[in-house]
């Protein structure tokens, strides 16, 4: 399907009728359903290959339609609606009755977005009702950024795929709790922990278990708010490495690793995105998803500065790599 004003008229109907559409957001693909309806929010789950206690964020189309879905609207929440949405941002706040438990991943809170793909925001108006919508790949893959990365995991099992092009953002939102004393952040994204204090005039937290193995972090043994932070995810086909340390150090380390593995026979794919922290957001995803359909047997990635939205990459790739780290 198109971004076309018919094509988004028949791909509403089919949410509003109980149905899946992928549809293009600015920062990944999602697979969308009526957040209001258990059966269809239990689909995505069924389709996506999703732990039921994996919570999925609800998309609205306008500011106001977050006051059903909560019991408070806080001050905070306000400013930051204010400043950053329509965005890649997802607040986490106490749920209101009118959101299923299915929906919430059995959580008594809900994480809600204004998304700022004009294409997403029209597919939800026309919908006439939130939108609950994780991205629209098998969960453990890499995140879909196109049209063709729904298509290659979720052909056949949903009902329509609007194709609007490859995301500008590239990877998920931001997702910060707003249900605590002080604003944590869960899943960083392109809005970063300086932005919110810029417009908070605080400091805010961040999830000290983000970027931290699981196994020394415990992570794997809470129940998450947010998407992402309990199941491995993003992960493509190929083994992946990680290599960490001085940039020319890292360089050489990766090219010596690739001539020895490209003698073996093996076809290596490396990644190293330089200082661009934005291409690298917008590009990881789509670059560990050509890997895969070009059958590469190992990506060689050079770790980025974690700070600022490298760390929000960084976070993807060390999830990717099953945190395959070797320091040079």
């Amino acid at each position: 399907m198109t971004e076309n004003s018919e094509d988004l008229e028949l791909a509403a109907k089919i949410i509003a009728d109980g149905g899946l559409v992928a549809f293009p957001t600015e920062t990944v693909y999602g697979l969308g359903a009526n957040a209001l309806d258990p059966d269809a929010v239990a689909r995505i789950y069924e389709v996506k290959q999703r732990p039921s206690d994996n919570p999925s964020i609800v998309h609205i189309s306008e500011k106001n339609q977050i006051e059903p879905l909560t019991v408070r609207v806080t001050t905070e929440m306000r400013i930051l609606m204010d400043r950053f949405w329509p965005g890649p941002l997802t607040m986490i706040a106490l749920s209101s009755d009118l959101v299923p438990t299915v929906t919430r991943g059995g959580q008594p809170t809900v994480g809600i977005r204004l998304p700022e793909s004009r294409t997403a925001r029209e597919l939800i108006r026309k919908s006439g009702c939130p939108v609950a919508a994780p991205s629209a790949n098998i969960s453990g893959r890499p995140s879909p950024t196109t049209a063709q990365d729904v298509f290659d995991d979720l052909n056949g099992e949903i009902h329509a795929i609007i194709d609007g092009g490859p995301c500008s953002v590239g990877i998920e939102s931001t997702v910060i709790d707003m249900t605590g004393d002080i604003p944590m952040i869960l899943r960083p994204g392109i809005i970063t922990k300086e932005d919110f204090e810029e417009a908070l005039g605080r400091e805010i937290l961040t999830d000290p278990m983000l970027n931290v193995k699981p196994e020394l972090s415990g992570v794997n043994c809470k129940k998450p708010k947010s998407p992402g932070q309990k199941y491995r995810h993003y992960a493509p086909k190929a083994k992946m490495i990680i290599f960490e340390g001085e940039p020319d150090d890292v360089r050489s380390a990766i090219d010596e690793e690739r001539m020895e593995r490209e003698v073996m026979g093996q076809k290596v794919k490396t990644l190293i995105f330089e200082s661009d922290e934005r291409k690298a957001a917008r590009d990881f995803f789509a670059e560990l998803r050509e890997a895969d359909r070009n059958h590469v047997d190992v990506i060689l990635a050079a770790a980025l500065p974690e700070k600022g939205i490298g760390f929000s990459v960084m976070n993807r790739m060390l999830k990717s790599a099953g945190y395959n780290i070797r320091k040079v």
